[in-house]
């Protein structure tokens, strides 16, 4: 895992919690720069996942099974986030993709503590 793609993807989480949280505040719905910014979100969570597999035959994190049940669930929260959000069309979408994408920062944080356990 590069430390770069998680330093990226965390600032990319950052700015849809703002926005998330922009619009709670604002009274407003969710709109497409919402889903621009889950868009961009999840497709670096999948770039991170498809070299994570790749490297992963180099070097085994030490407790694969949590690192592979993170590195997939950390895929499905934008995804769900987005789809309540849609579902929930009051001012309080933007929360739950606030929310979803504070746990994505959150998550891939401790991918990288994982993945450096044995230094892999």
């Amino acid at each position: 895992m590069s430390l770069v793609l998680v330093v990226a993807i965390t600032a990319v989480a950052a700015l849809v919690v703002l926005a998330g949280l922009a619009s709670t505040v604002a009274r407003r719905r969710t709109g497409l720069v919402h889903l621009a910014g889950a868009g961009l979100l999840e497709a670096l969570l999948v770039l991170q996942a498809v070299l994570a597999l790749a490297r992963m035959g180099d070097g085994t994190p030490a407790d694969t099974p949590t690192f592979l049940g993170y590195l997939f669930g950390v895929l499905l929260i934008p995804v769900a986030g987005v789809l309540w959000a849609q579902a929930e069309r009051t001012r309080w979408a933007g929360t739950v993709l606030a929310v979803a994408a504070a746990a994505v920062g959150v998550m891939v944080w401790r991918l990288l503590q994982l993945w450096e356990a044995t230094g892999a």
